[in-house]
């Protein structure tokens, strides 16, 4: 963090972020395949012990890696995901009944989670329309003489973000892939915690640069880096 001014007070410790997780509550993850989740919010999320979770987000991690770690504790009560095939303990928690699975196209999920931070109550599409196991349980809609499935927005209690620099007032910037589901997850939640890889004093981030604007952020963590690994990295050390 450095010399720069905790201006806003949104610069905190993790004894802070602790109270905001809670049994019972839908939070929303940034990140596809561990690549932009959180590290060190996912730790803090695990030591607090909390249980009966939703959790919302592209996937469901690895067993070792992202959010995977939070799934394979069997706390979490329902997932809302594009896919979790690279978690082999969510899929038997899955054929188990031990854990609800809601599956929604990655493009889908998406523009269910922009719609949800950008306060539509959802969105209409006609992906998997011809399927029932898509379309069941499901409203159907007529529009200018086509028919679309009305999925309904995402929001969560609690959105988890992991950002490459940030200034004191919140204003994010994401490096590459880490880019992928952050920012719409940053719009989504009630509160919105992100965990900072570089703090830069205000006026030191250039404006074209901001993705997610500091209005959305409550409040901020230095982060201390990925700590996993690839299965490739420990297999050939590079």
């Amino acid at each position: 963090m450095g010399n720069v001014d905790n201006t806003f007070n949104k610069i905190v410790n993790t004894e802070h972020l602790t109270t905001h997780f809670y049994d019972g509550m839908t939070l929303m993850f940034g990140g596809f395949g561990g690549v932009g989740t959180p590290p060190k919010l996912v730790d803090i999320l695990l030591e607090t012990g909390v249980k009966d979770l939703t959790l919302i987000g592209n996937d469901a991690g690895f067993p070792t890696i992202g959010i995977g770690k939070v799934v394979c504790t069997g706390k979490v009560k329902r997932l809302i995901a594009s896919h979790i095939g690279s978690n082999p303990v969510a899929g038997q928690l899955m054929t188990d009944k031990k854990l609800e699975v809601e599956f929604s196209p990655q493009g889908t999920l998406a523009e269910r989670i922009r719609a949800g931070g950008v306060g539509l109550g959802g969105i209409l599409v006609d992906v998997g329309i011809t399927s029932p196991i898509v379309t069941k349980n499901k409203q159907i809609l007529s529009l200018a003489g086509r028919e679309y499935i009305l999925e309904p927005a995402l929001t969560a209690d609690l959105s988890i973000v992991y950002a490459k620099r940030a200034d004191p007032y919140g204003n994010l910037v994401f490096d590459k892939s880490a880019r992928n589901t952050n920012p719409l997850v940053a719009m989504a939640g009630t509160k919105t915690i992100v965990e900072v890889e570089e703090f830069v004093p205000l006026g030191h981030l250039d404006p074209e640069e901001v993705i997610t604007p500091g209005v959305y952020v409550d409040y901020m963590i230095q982060s201390e880096g990925v700590n996993w690994s690839w299965v490739w990295e420990k297999t050939y050390g590079t």
